[in-house]
């Protein structure tokens, strides 16, 4: 069992994240203020003590927690560390260190600092919980907090005996939508009290730190910033969605039921990075961490790095076990870094992509590769280059190699689209989910834009080989390479007209076998077994409507005898099949609005 402390924009997240599981698990906040949608989530409200999480902890047999409170929440950050599991910290972006700004260790430190240098009006943006923390400033010198408009930070700093005019409040309109302060809002509220100061904390984009420093430095007021608390060093840190499942996979295995991974790409990426670390430093690291082209970042091992030369060093990451079925999974995936004569400040890139062995080569235009360079994709080329470009500015010569990568292409469709000799290092979110969908209408999607880019204005689509080789046999296509416009869809044929609409094509024919056909007609735009079934009262209410009173109660009784979907051509008139393929017809056009589109459906016994 999982157990989240959230509250915050990161607590969204990780319920978010943890959604996606459909397991059971724990969400607490201190207060109902946060509404949070969840479905398999188990809301719980109010503060708990050590003893109270150690107790909840092993009645619920909780065996890690998600820490994404707030960074200043420090009574409950000591708490959970008192309980001795496992600890996903989802730590928020606190930015970089600040140029005129005063940093404090923690409020005793700042109200130190202020005393030392009083202000004429220091601006409180801290919170109603830090007034009794810097209490030995505000008895002595005007400040004025700014805290929530509720009742329970009402009482607080009346407690604290700060004088009802010492305060003010966020705006109701911002509190109800919870829109943070803009920099403009900010610089106004500066203006008009005439301040020359401001504390804040070092609390990241999610709680304005940006708006709030930006305005007063632009107004050349004095800005102090309160370090975040230091946590844990034990604890596993991660800073998104992606770091934060993996960290769940490895510290409860079990809560998500399939494991993700790392593409190509990615391991490319880390493999780069380790070389040329171990180029420009002398590093040897053993786990390096990379940029994810939505920049979150991540880490993976390194298996070997080593220098070839004083120019040269090689790298190589093992592309690790996810439960997704790619072929690669457990390759070894090296990279060999060459530092080049030339400046790559003073050309358009710098850096030269070469083949390694194992790695294809591009035969045909539209996969956005230059024909004739490596099969390494535009997406893993730009996270290569932002890595290399964060440590050098010299021109820099990559070489991806993968282990076995030519027996492995013959498993995929690198052939079809003209990648020859390899596979492609691939991956636009450098991410592999498990039996990822995602992959393989990627995999259309590229064989789509092969199309277009070589001038075909019609496609076919098929769900597999034998329907390929009935339209190419027995249709009026002039197809001088079937296996460039015959492109088989497998399950998805609704991402593939998707796609092939928002590509342009003129004319679409989707050739598709009646097992499949039954479940579009219905509706089902996505075919796979593990998600829809062949529906019998379905296929009685389509033989209701088209057959005639002699024909009906036998077609009902031959629909309740039949197991596997071909068999209903033994058994049904003619007009069955037409109404299943209009059906199908009506569907796609759904997702394929313009252009021509035919549907053929194909009978096994015509082949």
């Amino acid at each position: 069992m999982l157990l989240i402390f959230g509250g915050t924009t990161e607590g969204r997240l990780a319920v978010d994240v943890c959604e996606k599981a459909g397991t059971t698990y724990y969400y607490s906040t201190k207060s109902d203020r946060q509404d949070v949608k969840m479905q398999t989530g188990v809301r719980l409200i109010g503060a708990m003590s050590a003893d109270e999480m150690d107790v909840f902890c092993r009645e619920h047999d909780v065996r890690c927690i998600v820490d994404a409170a707030h960074p200043f929440a420090e009574n409950l950050h000591r708490a959970i560390a008192d309980v001795g599991l496992p600890v996903i910290r989802l730590q928020r972006d606190l930015g970089d260190t600040r140029e005129g700004v005063v940093y404090c260790r923690d409020f005793a430190d700042a109200a130190v600092q202020l005393s030392a240098h009083p202000s004429r009006l220091l601006l409180a943006l801290s919170g109603a919980n830090t007034i009794a923390k810097l209490r030995p400033y505000w008895q002595q010198h005007p400040t004025v907090f700014r805290i929530l408009d509720m009742e329970e930070s009402r009482k607080q700093a009346a407690a604290e005996g700060l004088p009802a005019n010492h305060l003010i409040y966020y705006k109701s309109d911002i509190c109800s939508s919870k829109v943070l302060p803009t920099q403009d809002e900010e610089r106004a509220l500066m203006e008009e009290l005439g301040c020359d100061a401001i504390i804040t904390k070092e609390s990241g984009e999610n709680g304005g730190f940006s708006a709030k420093v930006d305005a007063a430095l632009a107004l050349g007021l004095r800005v102090y910033v309160v370090r975040h608390p230091e946590l844990p060093k034990q604890w596993t840190y991660v800073s998104g969605p992606h770091g934060l499942r993996r960290a769940i996979e490895q510290l409860a295995p079990g809560f998500f039921p399939l494991k993700t991974g790392f593409t190509t790409g990615a391991c490319a990426t880390a493999a780069t990075k380790a070389a040329l670390l171990r180029l420009l430093t002398g590093e040897e690291p053993e786990e390096i961490a990379f940029a994810l082209p939505d920049a979150e970042v991540m880490s993976i091992p390194v298996e070997r790095v080593e220098c070839v030369d004083a120019r040269t060093a090689e790298a190589a990451v093992r592309k690790d076990f996810s439960d997704d079925p790619d072929v690669t999974r457990g390759c070894l995936i090296t990279s060999r870094v060459e530092l080049l004569d030339t400046d790559g400040r003073n050309d358009t890139d710098g850096i030269l992509f070469r083949q390694g062995k194992g790695v294809g080569v591009v035969t045909l235009p539209g996969l956005g590769i230059p024909v004739g360079g490596p099969a390494i994709n535009p997406t893993p080329r730009q996270m290569i280059r932002d890595e290399v470009r964060q440590l050098t500015d010299r021109g820099v010569a990559v070489t991806i190699s993968v282990e076995g990568g030519e027996e492995l292409a013959k498993r995929t469709f690198n052939p079809k689209v003209g990648v020859v000799g390899g596979i492609s290092i691939i991956g636009t979110s450098g991410i592999v989910s498990p039996l990822s969908n995602e992959a393989f209408v990627q995999s259309i999607c590229r064989e789509l834009q092969v199309a277009k880019a070589i001038g075909c204005k019609e496609i076919a689509i098929v769900g597999g080989k034998k329907a390929e080789e009935y339209l190419i046999h027995n249709s009026q296509f002039t197809m001088h390479n079937p296996s460039l416009r015959c492109i088989h869809y497998g399950n998805f044929v609704g991402e593939t007209l998707k796609a092939a609409h928002r590509m342009g094509f003129e004319r679409v024919t989707l050739g598709i076998m009646i097992g499949k056909a039954v479940k579009l007609a219905e509706g089902h735009l996505d075919t796979h077994s593990h998600k829809v079934v062949m529906n019998k009262e379905f296929l009685k209410e389509v033989a209701r409507r088209v057959c005639t009173d002699t024909e009906l109660a036998e077609c009902l009784h031959a629909i309740d005898r039949i197991t596997m979907a071909r068999e209903l051509w033994s058994c049904m008139p003619s007009a069955f099949f037409e109404e299943i393929r209009k059906l199908c017809y009506k569907h796609c056009r759904t997702v394929f609005p313009d252009g021509e589109l035919e549907i053929r459906l194909i009978c096994d016994e015509v082949l």
